[in-house]
C-alpha cells in the first residue's frame, strides 16, 4: 500500500468513526444497560478458564459496557486486568484488578489500576472500538494504543484472543484496514457474537 492509498484510507477511517460515533452516542440508555447484561449472560464462543487473565476496560464516552460481563467472568474465576496508558505513541501495559479495587485516572483521564498494582498480559482481550465490519477489522479513536499492543502480545507469541464489544449500529460494511492494522478473533454485539478469526 502506497502513501496515497494510505492516506486516503486514513480520511475514510476519520469520516466513518464520525458517523458511527454520533450514531452511537444517539442511542438511548436503556438500550446501552440491557445490552450489557445481555452480553453478561450470554455465553461466550470460546471457554475462559480458571485463572485466565482477561484484559477488560473502564468504558468513556458512549461506549459498550463492558463491567457486567467482567464481574461474571470474575466469578467464574477469571483473573482481570486493565489497560494502562503508559505514552501515546507505546502499546499498553496491563495492571490486575478485580471488582471493589480503587481506580485511579491515568493520564488520558482514563480510570486505571493504581501504579502499584502488579503486570499481567493477558490470555483475553475485551477491546473497545468506534466502528467495525464483519472482517473483524476495527476503527479505533485514532491513536493506535490497541493495535501497536496487540502486535506486541503476538510478536511476544502471547496471541491472545480478542473480542470486540459493540452495538449494532457500530457495524459498517467495510473498514478501510492499513497493514498495521490488527483484526479481532470476534466481535459481540447486543445479538450475535460474529466470528471473524481464521484458521
Amino acid at each position: 500500500m502506497d502513501s496515497a492509498e494510505m492516506d486516503s484510507a486514513d480520511h475514510a477511517k476519520v469520516e466513518l468513526r464520525q458517523v458511527v460515533l454520533a450514531r452511537r452516542d444517539a442511542l438511548p440508555s436503556t438500550l446501552r444497560v440491557a445490552a450489557a447484561q445481555a452480553l453478561a449472560v450470554r455465553p461466550l464462543p470460546f471457554n475462559v478458564a480458571p485463572g485466565q487473565v482477561v484484559a477488560g476496560y473502564m468504558p468513556i464516552r458512549s461506549e459498550f459496557d463492558p463491567q457486567p460481563l467482567m464481574r461474571a467472568l470474575a466469578a467464574r474465576g477469571a483473573r482481570l486486568v486493565l489497560p494502562v496508558v503508559v505514552t501515546r505513541d507505546a502499546p499498553l501495559l496491563f495492571r490486575r484488578w478485580q471488582p471493589g479495587d480503587t481506580l485511579v485516572r491515568g493520564g488520558l483521564g482514563i480510570l486505571e489500576p493504581a501504579a502499584d498494582a502488579p503486570l499481567s498480559d493477558p490470555h483475553i482481550v475485551l477491546v473497545p472500538l468506534a466502528a467495525f465490519d464483519r472482517a473483524g477489522h476495527r476503527i479505533g479513536y485514532g491513536a493506535g494504543h490497541y493495535d501497536r499492543t496487540l502486535a506486541r502480545l503476538r510478536g511476544q507469541g502471547g496471541a491472545p484472543v480478542t473480542i470486540g464489544l459493540a452495538f449494532a449500529a457500530q457495524q459498517v460494511e467495510h473498514v478501510p484496514a492499513l497493514p498495521h492494522d490488527v483484526p479481532l478473533d470476534y466481535i459481540a454485539t447486543e445479538h450475535e457474537t460474529i466470528e471473524t478469526r481464521r484458521h
